[in-house]
């Protein structure tokens, strides 16, 4: 077990206890559940889409039940709704038999192995679809990105090894043949095993309710949430098991098994009403978001502080599911996000006094166990709201998109304090691979920490199958501090989701004043780089002023194409750059991304090259607009100068600007080559 001890700047200390096995298992477990809910979330809309065309047009549907004269058999409703003289048409049934399986599975193809994977996945899922008679989500959550894997490792075979002129023949046919295959296994092999299972669950839900044992499943659920394991659960087992059962009986009571907020929205009224100090303030705030937005991991800092709390959310729990199992109630379709609005938009005919219990029955019961809870508890305060927050954003693995509600914009409560209380004196800035996104991130913090006084601190990169548990404070991506964590269990952990100017490196400077200054830093050694000529990394035919990518995946492509057209680099290099962007995004801020490949390509590089693509129009690179792409490939540590250059250039607004305005690539490689000499 491992001791770590946060701060919040200008408040007390907690430390907290973490058993770093267990963080493991739960990482793959919320890596799993991450998967699953990346192929439904997506396509939500969809689902939402299909579930109000289920509620209007459906025999027992609003328009029939609000307009007497529109349930004729051979009507217009009966035709959408696939009802009367229209049994075998409709759009309900094609929607849920063969559209949203088919979404799914190619979203999960396409994570894997982009639009190729995507393409294949689609294929794949329609044999597992046709091969069974149950809508097939989870075949679709399995042959989606098997056909997205498989058809990545076809590829991989012959890459670079295709005739110049036959390329397109070889992708096109290469893709429709292993779609062939796989729609042939998915029929026969994956459908019926996948029918079993999801009837053999029914038959287990089946039992639950007919022995009054449904409530029970809050036991599990309640913990789950707030331990970011619910993903896995909802959308891997009660999504497609709800929605079978919707397409039966025109509703399911499992769409609000995880989604209700009543639990929450109890946990919060218990703290506006009975808490003390941050909690109390934040908790009306925080009941809004959780309610009407349907972000619920907003209250789970505050079980976190309290963790008996989770009595509460059980007890709430249970009485939800027990009211929708009284009256019979259930919802149409996913009801996400878990806002209040979202539940009555999904919210089936007939089921809304069932549902409105249940939702304000769960509140209830809630609050009357928090409440008992924190007024008999004989805390003088309910602890710091701050370092919670920092304990779920470690659960969940990345920052929390509303923890700024409960701790301010910067997320502060993460930082800082080191474990024991000695001056640090080396920090590591780590990535996958610990030569892209690190060398980049270090070089802007490194500059902080000079400029700052600290000299003897020394600042590094690193990757993290490299880290060893000596480093004092280590810094990640906020998708990497979990698989960091288990390398460095001792450090000080700091998570960023922007590497050129994270708010969290002044943060950084700001604890080695108090660490630093009051205890007395050991002098560091410095490292030397091998600086090769910025010309043989950068070379003229290796920058594009107009790229012509219009995506991510373009981008990449392009950039790797420059690599190993300038002999840097082989084909399979670029291959590890896309793999590289799968696990974190290279985007680093401020309009640039660096793609990269992974630490297990480096036997790929021959020599260190860098390329160098400006965008007329900002490529979406996951949100972000990315006007500049330079693409990396080092083969020892020759690169890092030039890198720790650009870094330079592009936190100067100046510099950035003479490469947007630059005409030749001789006048790009001179503002890149020459920034800080």
């Amino acid at each position: 077990m491992t001791r770590i001890t946060y701060t919040q700047i200008g408040g007390p200390a907690v430390t907290t206890t973490e058993t770093q096995p267990r963080a493991g298992a739960r990482v793959h477990v919320q890596k799993l559940g991450t998967s699953l809910s990346n192929m439904v979330m997506p396509n939500i809309g969809a689902f939402i889409a299909w579930g109000l065309i289920t509620a209007l047009f459906i025999k027992a549907g609003w328009l029939t039940g609000l307009f007497e004269g529109l349930r004729s058999p051979d009507g217009w409703v009966a035709k959408i709704g696939g009802w009367g003289d229209f049994a075998d048409g409709g759009i309900v049934a094609p929607m849920i038999t063969y559209l949203l399986p088919i979404l799914i599975g190619a979203t999960g193809g396409r994570m894997v192995y982009g639009i190729r994977g995507g393409v294949v996945g689609a294929i794949a899922t329609m044999g597992v679809i046709t091969g069974s008679d149950i809508p097939m989500f989870l075949g679709a959550m399995i042959m989606g990105p098997l056909g997205g894997w498989v058809m990545k490792k076809v590829d991989g075979l012959w890459d670079g090894k295709i005739r110049p002129g036959f390329e397109m023949l070889v992708d096109n046919f290469s893709a429709g043949i292993v779609g062939l295959i796989l729609a042939v296994f998915g029929f026969f092999g994956i459908g019926p095993i996948v029918t079993a299972f999801s009837k053999g669950a029914g038959h287990v839900v089946d039992f639950l309710v007919a022995h009054d044992l449904l409530p029970l499943t809050s036991i599990f659920i309640e913990p789950a949430k707030v331990l970011f394991l619910n993903n896995a659960i909802n959308h891997g087992v009660l999504t497609p098991l709800g929605t079978t059962q919707a397409l039966e009986t025109g509703k399911s009571v499992l769409f609000l098994l995880e989604a209700n907020p009543g639990p929450g929205l109890g946990i919060l009224l218990a703290y506006m009403a009975f808490g003390k100090g941050a909690a109390r303030a934040s908790a009306p705030g925080a009941a809004i978001i959780q309610f009407f937005g349907g972000i619920h991991e907003i209250y789970f800092p505050y079980v976190l502080m309290k963790p008996k709390l989770i009595v509460a959310t059980i007890l709430g729990g249970m009485t939800g599911i027990f009211i929708n199992v009284l009256f019979g109630s259930g919802l149409r379709a996913p009801a996400a996000p878990g806002s209040i609005i979202a539940v009555y938009a999904q919210t089936a005919t007939g089921s809304f006094v069932g549902v409105t219990l249940s939702v304000f029955g769960a509140a209830a019961v809630a609050f009357a166990v928090a409440a008992l809870l924190l007024k008999t508890d004989r805390a003088t305060d309910d602890g710091d709201l701050a370092a919670a927050t920092a304990d779920m954003e470690a659960l969940k693995g990345k920052k929390s998109s509303v923890s700024a509600a409960l701790v301010g914009s910067t997320g502060r409560a993460a930082l800082v304090g080191s474990a024991d209380g000695g001056p640090i004196t080396n920090i590591v800035f780590a990535c996958d691979a610990g030569m892209g996104s690190s060398a980049m991130g270090a070089s802007v913090l490194r500059k902080k920490v000079q400029a700052a006084g600290f000299s003897d601190v020394k600042v590094s990169n690193q990757s993290i199958a490299n880290l060893t548990d000596t480093y004092g404070l280590v810094v990640t991506h906020q998708d990497l501090t979990a698989r960091a964590r288990q390398k460095t269990p001792s450090a000080v952990h700091v998570s960023v989701d922007n590497f050129m100017n994270a708010p969290q490196y002044d943060e950084i400077v700001e604890l080695l004043g108090r660490t630093n200054r009051t205890n007395g830093a050991a002098p560091a050694t410095t490292e030397a780089a091998d600086d090769a000529p910025a010309e043989d990394m950068l070379a003229v035919e290796s920058i594009v002023l107009a790229g012509t990518a219009t995506t991510r995946d373009g981008a990449i492509g392009e950039a790797g194409r420059l690599l190993v057209a300038c002999g840097a680099v082989e084909p399979a290099y670029v291959e590890a750059m896309y793999e590289r962007e799968g696990s974190v995004s290279t985007y680093v801020g401020n309009g640039l991304a660096i793609p990269h490949g992974t630490n297990d390509a480096k036997s790929s590089i021959k020599r260190t090259g860098i390329s160098f693509v400006r965008y007329a129009e900002p490529i979406d690179w996951n949100g972000k607009p990315a006007e500049f792409v330079v693409g990396i490939a080092g083969a020892g540590k020759d690169h890092m100068a030039l890198l720790t250059q650009i870094a330079g250039v592009f936190l100067n607004k100046d510099e950035v600007a003479r490469l947007r305005a630059a005409q030749t690539p001789e006048e790009v490689r001179e503002v890149l080559a020459g920034s800080g000499k």
